[in-house]
C-alpha cells in the first residue's frame, strides 16, 4: 500500500521534472521529502520503486532518481544491509550511464545534483569502512562480498567521476568563462535556453568529489590538481550550495595542511569560518545543518593545528580568532611546548578533525579475517606526527630569532647548547620546513620570521603583511547602519 501523501508527492515531483520547474523540485526535495520522512518514514524505508512506478508512467529515469533518494534516506535514517549497499551502487551506475550516454532533457536543482555526488562519495567511503571490518562478518556476507567484488571498486568510482568531468567539458567551459565566451557561474550552472544543466553541473561537482576521494586515499597532490579549474578565491557555483562550499574548503584546507602549505589552509579556513559565523542562522532548517556544525568544529581544530605549526595570527579575522581562543586557546599554548602532552593534543585534534581515511583495496579472504578499517588512518596520523616531531627543534630557533634582529652563529649555538655545524643543520631544516612548493611549482615561504646568513652573522627579516583596512571599515559601516536603524525606530513625541 502506498499512502496518498506519497502518491501525491511522486506524481507532483514527476510533473515538475517534466516541466523543468526547478524551484518546485527544490522545494519538494528540501521540504516535502524531509517532512514526509519525518512523519511517515522515521524508522522505515520509503515505498519501493516498484510500488510507485505505476503512478509515474513507469518512467525509467524518474525511477532511477527516486531510488537515489530512497537509498539516501535509508543511509541517513537506518542501517543499510550489504545487499542494499550493492544495489545502491548499481543504481548510481545506471543513473550516471543515462547522464553520460543518454539524452537527458531535465533541469534539476544544484542542491540535488550536489547531493548525488556527495552521497556517491559518502557511500563509497562507508562501504570501504564496512568491508574492512571483517571479523564479525557472516558467511553469507563474505560470500556476497566475493560475488560482487566490483561493487564500489575504487577504479569504478574514480572512472565515473572523471567521466562526468570529461563528458561535461566543464574544464573548458570554466576556461572559456574567464575570457567572456561562456556564462556558467553567472547563471549558477542553469540553462535558461531550454537545455539541460544536469551533465554540466554534475561534472562541476564531480571535481569536488574527486578532491574528496583523493583526500580519503591520502593522495593530496592529485586531490588539489582536480580542484584547480575552480577558482576558490572567487564566488562560484560551489558557493551556491552550502554543503559543497564547506566540503570544498574543508578538503582543500586539509590537503594543504598535509602538504605543509599552511598559509593557504589558514587563509581559506579563516574565510569559510567567518562566512559560517555570519550566515549560520540562515541554514538552521536545512537538512545539512548538523553536518555544517560538525564541519565547522573540525575546521576550527584544523586551524588550531595550522597556527601551532605555522604561527600566522595576523591572517585570522578578529571574530574567528575570538572563537578559536574560546575553543582551543589553552590547548594551543600547550602545543607550543612540543613535549609528550603537546604530542597528545596534536594526536587528539588530528584524529577529531581528519577525514575518515579508507583502504580501497578489497581484502584477501584466504587469510585469517581481521579488521583493517583503521590502517589508513593510522598511517596518515603517523605521517602527521612525524612532521610535528621534526618541528620540535625549530621552536627553539624561532624563539631566539624573534628576540634578535642580528646574532652571530657562535652566540646562537652557545644559547642553544649545540656546536656550529649542528646549528647550521638546524637553520637549514628551519628554511626547509618553513617553505613549501605551491600548485604552480613555485617555492613559497610560510614563515612569519625569516633570516639570511652573511659572514657568520644571522640577519632576521620579519615579514609584515599589508594592513587590511577594508574589513575594519565594513564592520564600522555595518555598526553605523545598525545604529541608524535603531534611531529610526525611536518615535519622538
Amino acid at each position: 500500500m502506498v499512502a496518498d501523501s506519497v502518491k501525491s508527492f511522486v506524481v507532483h515531483m514527476y510533473r515538475h521534472i517534466r516541466e523543468k520547474n526547478v524551484y518546485e523540485i527544490h522545494q519538494m526535495c528540501e521540504t516535502s521529502f524531509q517532512s514526509l520522512s519525518e512523519r511517515l518514514f522515521k524508522e522505515t524505508p520509503w515505498p519501493s520503486v516498484e510500488a510507485i512506478a505505476p503512478y509515474v508512467d513507469n518512467d525509467h529515469v524518474f525511477c532511477l532518481l527516486y531510488r537515489e533518494m530512497w537509498f539516501r534516506h535509508l543511509y541517513a535514517r537506518l542501517s543499510p544491509t550489504l545487499k542494499q549497499r550493492i544495489d545502491s551502487y548499481d543504481n548510481y551506475c545506471s543513473l550516471f550511464q543515462v547522464v553520460l550516454h543518454g539524452v537527458v532533457n531535465m533541469q534539476l536543482p544544484n542542491q540535488w545534483l550536489w547531493d548525488m555526488v556527495d552521497e556517491f562519495v559518502y557511500q563509497f567511503q562507508s562501504f570501504c569502512q564496512f568491508r574492512a571490518k571483517l571479523k564479525n562478518k557472516t558467511e553469507q556476507e563474505i560470500a556476497l562480498l566475493r560475488q560482487h567484488d566490483k561493487a564500489w571498486n575504487v577504479y569504478g568510482v574514480l572512472n565515473f567521476l572523471q567521466a562526468l568531468v570529461e563528458k561535461s567539458c566543464i574544464i573548458q567551459i570554466l576556461e572559456h568563462e574567464k575570457h567572456g565566451l561562456e556564462q556558467f557561474t553567472a547563471t549558477d550552472g542553469y540553462d535558461y535556453s531550454g537545455g539541460s544543466n544536469v551533465l554540466k553541473v554534475l561534472g562541476y561537482f564531480s571535481m569536488v568529489g574527486l578532491l574528496r576521494v583523493h583526500c580519503l586515499l591520502g593522495d593530496y597532490h592529485t586531490a588539489l590538481k582536480w580542484l584547480q579549474p575552480i577558482d576558490i578565491t572567487q564566488q562560484g557555483v560551489y558557493t551556491s550550495v552550502i554543503g559543497c562550499h564547506i566540503a570544498t574548503i574543508y578538503h582543500y584546507g586539509f590537503a594543504n595542511l598535509m602538504l605543509r602549505r599552511y598559509l593557504d589552509s589558514v587563509r581559506e579556513f579563516n574565510k569559510i569560518l567567518l562566512y559560517i559565523i555570519k550566515n549560520k542562522q540562515y541554514h538552521q532548517k536545512s537538512p545539512q545543518y548538523e553536518q555544517l556544525l560538525k564541519k565547522n568544529e573540525q575546521m576550527y581544530a584544523l586551524l588550531a593545528l595550522c597556527l601551532s605549526l605555522c604561527p600566522q595570527p595576523k591572517l585570522v579575522d578578529d571574530s574567528v580568532s575570538s572563537q578559536l581562543r574560546d575553543k582551543y586557546g589553552e590547548k594551543m599554548m600547550r602545543m607550543l611546548r612540543y613535549d609528550d602532552e603537546a604530542f597528545g593534543i596534536y594526536d587528539e585534534l588530528f584524529s577529531y578533525a581528519c577525514p575518515k581515511f579508507i583502504t580501497p583495496s578489497p581484502p584477501c579472504f584466504e587469510e585469517p579475517l581481521v579488521n583493517y578499517n583503521q590502517d589508513a588512518y593510522r598511517l596518515q596520523l603517523k605521517m602527521f606526527l612525524y612532521e610535528v616531531k621534526q618541528q620540535q627543534l625549530l621552536s627553539g630557533v624561532r624563539t631566539f630569532l624573534k628576540v634578535y634582529s642580528s646574532i652571530s652563529l657562535a652566540k646562537l649555538a652557545n644559547y642553544m647548547e649545540v656546536d656550529e655545524p649542528t646549528l647550521r643543520t638546524i637553520l637549514l631544516t628551519y628554511k626547509h620546513k618553513t617553505h613549501s612548493v605551491d600548485s604552480d611549482g613555485r617555492i613559497i615561504s610560510n614563515a612569519d620570521i625569516d633570516f639570511y646568513i652573511n659572514n657568520d652573522m644571522i640577519y632576521v627579516v620579519e615579514s609584515k603583511p599589508a594592513k587590511r583596512y577594508g574589513d575594519f571599515f565594513l564592520r564600522q559601516i555595518a555598526k553605523l547602519e545598525g545604529v541608524i536603524n535603531d534611531m529610526d525606530r525611536v518615535k519622538l513625541e
